[in-house]
């Protein structure tokens, strides 16, 4: 079926593709799309940055219920449900589950001849997550650990992978800074006998925040891929303009310059503003989504994303926007409740 081929999930750009179940690293939250994708230190009361960062499972978060939708593109949609519960002495645990489906396929046979159509296509992931304070106050340790699992239509498959995070924050709770290593686990059973199992989308993560003490907003970034310290490559255009057409040797190109676009390409930037406590703003900006998907004559608004939070009674609501490419712009929905507010005791 010439569809399955399409199911790597498209908005990874050109380090994507070397292995299964990429979804591992796609946004969950709005809150997190709006702030560029991923940003895994700030630390507050935001049960969904657990699931990019577990030392972010804290106290406040106990009884917290959330609930995240993801209108993607074509007919795929995603959602994303979570709950944590503190317990004094022992720690912060979390679970949660990821479910992304495809939508619709058109099944046809090795000769082309229509079939008919199937939509059993999905992947999942089930989390559950720990963390404790490893110095009071100021230093936390968290770890998750993940089952995963694929169904496209006749085809299964299985694994898990475990997280591992380190988050400081300074005692006057403005700054914070955070170390992830993601997705290091294996592929238990492949889709078909004998098939040789396939890497895991890891990654290693560091990012900070900053959150001004005599102005409402923060700013955070976060360094991506740093498994990878070369995110470059070459396209066929690429090649073609690096000749000089008129002598037919390569242009020098300044060894900065090349430094320069791969640092960058490592970053994501984001900008939470807090204009009332029951409202906020938020942008991100991913050059390495704009640069690798944006088209070079009409980049439009590729890498950027935006979005809101607002406080209605007891709830929290999320919206997110992202602008991948041209055709392509998610949204984003997250509501979440701490369930104490309701009652005393649950």
């Amino acid at each position: 079926m010439a569809g399955l081929a399409l199911l790597m999930f498209p908005g990874f750009g050109q380090s994507g593709g070397d292995n299964i179940w990429d979804f591992l690293n796609v946004p969950v939250s709005a809150r997190s799309t709006s702030l560029g994708g991923q940003q895994i230190s700030i630390y507050d009361e935001d049960l969904n940055f657990v699931y990019n960062n577990p030392s972010l499972l804290n106290p406040s978060m106990s009884n917290q219920l959330s609930l995240s939708y993801v209108d993607y593109m074509a007919d795929i949609g995603y959602a994303y449900v979570s709950y944590a519960r503190s317990f004094e002495k022992i720690g912060n645990f979390g679970v949660g589950l990821h479910h992304i489906d495809y939508g619709k396929f058109t099944e046809a046979d090795e000769y082309g001849q229509i079939l008919g159509t199937f939509k059993s296509v999905y992947d999942y992931s089930f989390n559950v997550y720990y963390s404790r304070p490893l110095i009071d106050s100021i230093l936390y340790v968290g770890g998750t650990i993940k089952a995963i699992g694929s169904k496209y239509e006749y085809w299964n498959s299985f694994g898990m992978a475990l997280d591992a995070a380190i988050t400081f924050r300074s005692r006057n709770q403005l700054f914070a800074s955070s170390l992830v290593i993601r997705n290091f686990g294996t592929q238990f059973d492949t889709y078909y006998t004998g098939a040789d199992r396939e890497a895991l989308p890891f990654q290693i993560q560091l990012g900070i925040s900053q959150k001004l003490e005599h102005a409402p907003f923060r700013i955070s970034v976060l360094g991506q891929f740093l498994e990878h310290p070369d995110l470059l490559y070459q396209t066929e255009q690429d090649i073609e303009e690096s000749i000089d057409p008129l002598t037919g040797e390569p242009r020098e190109v300044k060894w900065y310059t090349n430094v320069g676009e791969n640092i960058i390409r490592h970053l994501v930037f984001g900008l939470e503003l807090f204009p009332d406590k029951n409202f906020q703003v938020r942008l991100g900006y991913n050059y390495k989504r704009r640069t690798e998907l944006g088209i070079p004559d009409k980049m439009g608004f590729s890498g950027l994303s935006w979005g809101f939070g607002l406080k209605i009674y007891k709830f929290y609501v999320d919206y997110g926007r992202a602008s991948y490419h041209l055709a392509g712009v998610t949204n984003h929905f997250t509501v979440r409740v701490n369930l104490n507010e309701f009652a005393r005791k649950f």
